[in-house]
């Protein structure tokens, strides 16, 4: 009964966590100043896309069958 309210409470915060509305600014607030050398003031929703600099898709090269490796010329002993 005790662990099944002390579930309840914790969860009664969490599940308002996925109701949020559009991002605005807050209330007198305005928006960031435009970057430099940018025309226009961009949206709230453009200030939350990551670019593709910023986030790079990921690359998956898979190796599909052992490769022997080859000779390296500069894999040289450490000199004493």
């Amino acid at each position: 009964m005790r662990s099944g309210l002390a579930i309840a409470i914790i969860a009664l915060p969490l599940a308002g966590c996925g109701s949020a509305g559009q991002l605005k600014p807050a209330q007198g607030e305005t928006l960031p100043p435009a970057p430099y050398g940018a025309t226009a003031t961009p949206s709230p929703q453009a200030l939350l896309t990551s670019s593709t600099q910023a986030r790079p898709t990921r690359n998956d090269d898979l190796l599909t069958e052992s490769q022997k490796r080859q000779p390296d010329p500069f894999d040289l002993p450490p000199q004493n």
